[in-house]
């Protein structure tokens, strides 16, 4: 997802699905100039592209994608994920 021209940052965390038991969700901060420009649907098309490229496997494109200004960060600068997975559903 940060190849895309738009990305400013993001992370991945799995959230439960009935189906398949767990689905990836993309959460996603957009670089100013394409704030309110990227809809979700551009960015699954961006990721079935590396699908079908064979770089990313297909189960692994996420169905939903979720935009924040900013994603919360450890003391240490690094993704939260504990938080991102207690506030994000």
């Amino acid at each position: 997802m940060s190849q895309h021209e738009a990305v400013l940052e993001s992370a991945a965390i799995g959230v439960p699905d009935e189906k398949w038991g767990e689905r990836p969700l993309m959460i996603v901060t957009l670089k100013q100039d394409f704030r309110g420009k990227i809809s979700s649907e551009k960015l699954k098309a961006f990721m079935k592209k590396f699908a079908d490229e064979g770089k990313l496997p297909k189960y692994g494109v996420p169905d939903r994608y979720i935009f924040m200004d900013t994603i919360p960060k450890t003391s240490v600068g690094k993704l939260d994920k504990k938080v991102l997975r207690t506030s994000v559903k």
